[in-house]
């Protein structure tokens, strides 16, 4: 249980509880967009696990519009021995310097800075960017190489049913609670209080769930109590 109101900072907490309790730590782990950073995935990198995480931009990249934003760097071409993009006018972006990125955590990011050569008169540069000079992106090039993994690990034959498994086992029965039972926010404050009513609800769900499946396989007179 954790007050953190995004998912990213919560999984390695998660991860590390799980090792502990359980006493082993799985090969493969399945988590949704919402757990995709770098320091996520470096930690999976270091524990030798194979991660299975659906990038951020991963429904947005198969549409229309995103395919045809000329802003965005996926769009953009990159010649990796110059260390530089070009955008859909032409103009180079090259790389200014290195820097550091700390996050919430303390985790550490190497950041390349980039700039475009000149922005000036271009026609595109309203729907670009809205600085007043020129075009300028920030980009971790270790994230980029994660998530091109994840990316194939997601879209293996392996991963495709890891998720499928996933969806039906975690999202079902969120939507059965949230939906069906009309439970969308807690009624305590507090961790503890938070953790015992999540309990109570779960064990309420559990039971209801195994009384309706007994009830349309079998009858209403073999169901056990």
């Amino acid at each position: 249980m954790s007050s953190e109101r995004s998912d990213q900072l919560t999984l390695i907490p998660l991860l590390d509880s799980m090792d502990e309790k359980i006493g082993q730590a799985y090969e493969d782990v399945t988590a949704d967009a919402g757990y995709e950073t770098e320091e996520n995935y470096t930690c999976f990198e270091q524990k030798n696990q194979t991660c299975y995480i659906k990038p951020q931009n991963y429904e947005r990249s198969k549409t229309r519009k995103f395919k045809g934003n000329m802003a965005l760097r996926e769009n953009m071409s990159y010649e990796a021995a110059k260390d530089e993009y070009t955008c859909q006018n032409g103009k180079k972006l090259q790389a200014l310097y290195v820097g550091k990125r700390v996050s919430k955590s303390g985790f550490e990011s190497e950041i390349t800075y980039y700039e475009c050569e000149s922005c000036e008169g271009c026609p595109h540069k309203k729907s670009c960017t809205k600085a007043k000079g020129n075009r300028k992106m920030q980009i971790s090039k270790e994230f980029l190489r994660q998530r091109e993994q994840s990316l194939k690990n997601i879209t293996s034959e392996k991963g495709i049913l890891l998720r499928m498994n996933r969806s039906m086992q975690a999202e079902g029965a969120f939507g059965v609670i949230k939906q069906d039972y009309g439970f969308r926010q807690f009624l305590l404050r507090g961790n503890k209080k938070v953790k015992t009513e999540m309990f109570l609800m779960a064990i309420s769900y559990n039971n209801l769930t195994r009384y309706l499946n007994q009830r349309f396989r079998t009858g209403p007179e073999n169901i056990e109590t």
